[in-house]
């Protein structure tokens, strides 16, 4: 970096008051004030540009590092699942072969029903809310007919 010091900035000063002149120097001062912010604005869009590139990279590198253990452990799982299915079915073939109860039909045509999706009990449902939160709710608790409910929110005639 330059190394400026309060002197040599004096000195700079006073040649650009002899060049410029008195007049022209605010101008020529708010010029170069701007124009040194625009270089400063710029550089500091490059050094952005260029850390983001750099971040951009490490997180492609960590991405391709997952990747590679996820597929490792893909692989590990296959490999424990086919020894383990390559063990079940000796371990069955022994069965069978000595006369076991529980043979390869026996053991594993065992039928699963197939899921049924429990139906809905409103009646339950309303039966398990607490009384007090019926009342604040404004949950109907007693059957009342259609003459009754008349009835009972008709207005009372005066004598």
């Amino acid at each position: 970096m330059i190394d400026i010091g309060l002197s040599k900035m004096a000195l700079i000063g006073a040649v650009a008051l002899i060049v410029i002149g008195p007049e022209k120097l605010p101008r020529v001062a708010r010029t170069v004030g701007t124009l040194l912010g625009k270089a400063q604005r710029y550089v500091a869009d490059v050094k952005a540009e260029v850390n983001r590139s750099m971040e951009l990279d490490e997180l492609r590198k960590m991405k391709d590092s997952v990747e590679n253990a996820a597929r490792d452990v893909e692989q590990t799982i296959h490999t424990s699942a086919s020894d383990f299915q390559k063990d079940m079915e000796h371990s069955l073939g022994d069965a069978s072969a000595s006369g076991s109860t529980y043979g390869v039909d026996q053991g594993l045509s065992t039928v699963v029903p197939a899921y049924k999706h429990p139906a809905k009990n409103w009646r339950l449902k309303r039966g398990a809310m607490p009384q007090w939160y019926k009342a604040r709710a404004g949950v109907r608790t007693r059957v009342q007919s259609g003459a009754a409910r008349v009835a009972r929110f008709r207005p009372q005639k005066f004598h």
